[in-house]
């Protein structure tokens, strides 16, 4: 984590998260393409050098404040950022074949040369500099044109998991406001930061949701407009699933061996869904190289599709994907009041390898989110 940080941050783009604080140096700009400004500074980060447990994570004030190089990059001042169970997965290696290749798709660079590397996907704060192609953005905007009724904290904790949740509901499940009312969804692993976003979206189109979590998680998803609660604590949640008539959506935010009964609650022969967002994908690459990876996973969701389309429900798998218009929207929800971010915990800048650790205790209620100024 940074306090400012260089990404493409377009009409359509990504989120990217970092942290600096400044000194000033004079840096070269890059030739023929950099916008930036040959004055630039060092910051504090929270890095990694090697992959690992928590321990790895190591404080520094002497990162370079980063450059414009392509004319559709911006660079953020961070306010804050939040930390996801993929963060905490990728500090161990998670991933690492797939993102060295989008780093360095030439492969012109040796095996660990990505280090010192800088963790964090969501961020909110306000940008600086903008390289001459971007348009949608000027320096003062807030980033992604934050919802006005929320705190920079507050805003960092949605991006990732907003996308996410509206990759595997729209995108993905097909659904959507026009289309969602009274349709039956049930939501594995709801009191999460996806579940808790997924929650709320679909009961902002009208859908009718069944939320799984623990009961001491219970009051929260009920408040946040679940309309039927499964505790997975009480009993087998199979068992307690087939009091309820079947559904039309499930989002599995929890993998294992749920995917080997929950599609029999799905309505049959009437385009019911399930998605999933715990996939192999990114373990095939780090296990099995970047294309016997994707060969391997190909089969893998393939097999499941068809095995499933013939049982009449329909099997996917979702994943994160980066949309500026999508946050547009989801801003305009939050403004007009039908989302609301859940924050569980809030820590500062100082201490960023504790919120780590809590992330990866489990067992969320929303999101963790870092102060960065």
């Amino acid at each position: 984590m940074e306090v400012l940080k260089t990404c493409v941050l377009r009409r359509n783009a990504r989120a990217v998260a970092g942290f600096w604080r400044s000194r000033v140096v004079q840096t070269p700009s890059v030739r023929g393409i950099s916008t930036s400004s040959p004055r630039s500074t060092f910051m504090p980060a929270w890095v990694i050098d090697k992959y690992g447990k928590n321990e790895v994570l190591r404080f520094t004030e002497n990162m370079m404040l980063p450059i414009i190089h392509y004319p559709n990059e911006v660079i953020i001042k961070v306010h804050a950022a939040s930390v996801n169970p993929i963060d905490v997965n990728m500090r161990s290696g998670y991933g690492a074949t797939a993102l060295n290749m989008k780093r360095d798709p030439l492969h012109m660079k040796t095996r660990g040369e990505e280090f010192p590397l800088t963790l964090g996907r969501d961020v909110s704060g306000v940008v600086m500099e903008c390289g001459l192609d971007v348009k949608y953005f000027k320096p003062g905007d807030e980033v992604s044109h934050k919802p006005k009724s929320l705190t920079h904290a507050q805003a960092a904790s949605l991006p990732y998991v907003a996308l996410t949740a509206w990759s595997a509901i729209n995108k993905v499940g097909g659904l959507n406001d026009k289309n969602c009312t009274g349709k039956r969804v049930l939501i594995f692993g709801a009191s999460g930061g996806v579940g808790t976003f997924a929650i709320q979206i679909m009961k902002a189109w009208g859908a009718h949701v069944t939320a799984v979590c623990s009961q001491d998680a219970g009051e929260l998803v009920k408040r946040l407009g679940a309309d039927d609660v499964i505790d997975y604590k009480s009993g087998s949640v199979e068992e307690q699933l087939k009091s309820l008539k079947p559904f039309d959506f499930i989002l599995d935010n929890v993998g294992g061996s749920t995917e080997t009964w929950a599609l029999n609650f799905l309505k049959k022969w009437s385009g019911a869904t399930f998605v999933t967002l715990v996939t192999p994908f990114l373990l095939n690459m780090d296990r099995l190289g970047i294309a016997d990876g994707m060969l391997q996973t190909g089969v893998t969701v393939g097999t499941k599709a068809l095995k499933h389309f013939w049982q009449g429900v329909h099997y996917r798998w979702a994943f994160f994907m980066a949309s500026g218009p999508y946050l547009d929207d989801i801003a305009e929800l939050v403004d007009a009041g039908k989302i609301r971010p859940v924050i569980e915990q809030t820590f500062p800048f100082t201490k960023v390898p504790e919120a780590f650790l809590k992330v990866e205790r489990g067992h969320a209620r929303g999101k963790t989110v870092v102060n960065v100024i």
